[in-house]
């Protein structure tokens, strides 16, 4: 049980970035190879947007095509960081405080959309995957700008589990109005909106007449056509030191996302906290490092590399493998609470360890 003595020795571990504040927070970032000679026909911009930092690389079009398309992707990723903010004003906050009062709210056609894809991972997740426990992640301090280590006291974790918010307590009708069963329902999206924000920039490269470019937020990765004559070439990073623990190539439409408790997290006691959340206990998943899937190509790539790798990540060895099949994912890698790494037969036959020299 934490104390306040154990506030007092903390080592924050935690950064978090984001426009209206100078955070730090220790998040994943997936590093790949980016960097060429100079003639390459490669594009790249930045910018900083879900609270990390944000790239678009496109390979082969005129920087005039090259720069049109990417600033219309960062604009989305804007638009797609407000419409879903979980604590700063935005259409789920109002939607949160409806349900807390127990009344009905009128929802954008997109948060509905959002609601209904949600519920039905939430579902083939055993509710692992549960966007519903925004409650129990502001009360471990993981939602605000001015972040504070947390120790929450017991019976206030005790009492949330025990309301069990869940995404099907959410009620939505025809006409675009939402409400809740259970007003302990408090919608986070954190786990969510990156890998939408994949899709959506896959649908607008493509619609700027862009083929080949690879899309990074964060460490979560969306690949569109090649790099030239060769696949985009990633790598993941080590959960416990500097540099990759893992490289592959991506095929076209391929995404890849990594959960770890080392992208959001702090030490209080010598004991170390990570954002992700286990909805069973009401405490921060121990259980992994870190793990990363290889979603397939297809319209919903991006969201369920960024949505598949929390449960397994909670659940841990031995279960971890099987739950990831139940939501279509063959290619993924696991590195356990002691550092162990196992890996699907499916990933083996494409990646490769980087050993340490």
């Amino acid at each position: 049980m934490l104390n306040r003595r154990d506030a007092e020795t903390q080592r924050v571990g935690y950064e978090f970035l984001c426009a209206s504040a100078s955070l730090r927070f220790a998040f994943l970032l997936l590093t790949f190879a980016i960097a060429g000679c100079g003639k390459e026909p490669l594009y790249q911009q930045q910018s900083f947007v879900f609270g990390t930092q944000v790239e678009i690389s496109i390979y082969g079009a005129d920087d005039a095509k090259a720069r049109a398309a990417g600033a219309a992707v960062l604009q989305e990723f804007d638009r797609l960081h407000r419409a879903f903010h979980a604590w700063q004003p935005s259409p789920v906050t109002e939607l949160n405080d409806a349900f807390a009062r127990g009344e009905r709210q009128r929802v954008t056609p997109e948060l509905a959309a959002a609601i209904r894809t949600a519920t039905r991972y939430a579902e083939s997740s055993d509710h692992l995957f549960n966007p519903a426990i925004g409650r129990l992640i502001a009360l471990w301090g993981f939602q605000s700008d001015e972040f504070k280590p947390t120790a929450p006291a017991p019976e206030q974790i005790a009492t949330l589990v025990q309301a069990n918010p869940r995404m099907r307590d959410i009620m939505l009708d025809a006409d675009g109005w939402a409400q809740s069963r259970n007003r302990a329902v408090q919608l986070d999206f954190g786990g969510y909106a990156k890998g939408l924000a994949l899709d959506r920039a896959l649908q607008i490269l493509r619609a700027h007449g862009i083929q080949n470019a690879l899309v990074n937020i964060g460490g979560n990765l969306i690949a569109l056509g090649r790099r030239g004559d060769r696949p985009w070439h990633v790598g993941v990073r080590h959960p416990r030191r500097p540099g990759a623990l893992l490289e592959l190539d991506l095929q076209d439409g391929e995404a890849i996302g990594t959960s770890g408790d080392y992208q959001r997290y702090f030490e209080l006691g010598g004991k170390r906290y990570c954002h992700i959340i286990d909805p069973r206990t009401g405490y921060p998943a121990t259980q992994s490092q870190s793990l990363t899937v290889l979603a397939p190509a297809g319209p919903e790539a991006g969201l369920l590399s960024d949505i598949a790798s929390k449960p397994g990540f909670i659940l841990g060895a031995p279960a971890w493998e099987a739950q990831l099949k139940r939501l279509g994912i063959e290619a993924a890698m696991h590195v356990d609470e002691s550092g162990k790494i196992a890996m699907t037969k499916t990933l083996a036959q494409r990646a490769r360890l980087v050993r340490e020299k």
